[in-house]
């Protein structure tokens, strides 16, 4: 089984992150830049919420509302759903899928040390039942 820990170590730990008093502008700016799909909101050093592509599209563009008019707070989900690093990838893949969320923070005895999402976790378990496979080739063809 795969953990978290183990993908981060592959995958790296840096982490993106914004204010929750910023504009949402800067958050998308952010996005765009980094070419993620969302941004962990930090007030003071702790994780208060996360900023999704989906909480644009649904908080405002289909509401009408300008994201240089708006703040971060104001759209950002609250309720962060977190994974620790011993988890496996198949009770994170399991997670997002009930609660049908994209991304998940990773924390550590309550501090943040890094963020997967759904690519992530799904490119892993490919890479790694594609290793499972080769090497029962392998023994099968006696290599």
């Amino acid at each position: 089984m795969i953990t978290v820990k183990r993908l981060l170590e592959k995958k790296g730990s840096e982490i993106w992150s914004i204010a929750p008093h910023a504009m949402v502008y800067e958050a998308l700016s952010l996005m765009a830049e980094k070419n993620i799909g969302a941004v962990l909101v930090i007030d003071g050093g702790v994780l208060v919420g996360i900023l999704s592509e989906r909480d644009y599209a649904r908080k405002i563009i289909l509401k009408g509302k300008r994201s240089v008019d708006t703040l971060v707070w104001e759209i950002m989900t609250p309720d962060v759903i977190f994974v620790n690093p011993d988890q496996t990838l198949e009770e994170c893949m399991a997670l997002m899928t009930k609660k049908r969320i994209r991304h998940l923070p990773v924390l550590s005895a309550e501090e943040l040390i890094g963020l997967i999402s759904i690519g992530d976790v799904v490119k892993e378990l490919i890479s790694e039942k594609e290793f499972v496979i080769e090497q029962l080739e392998n023994y099968i063809a006696g290599r």
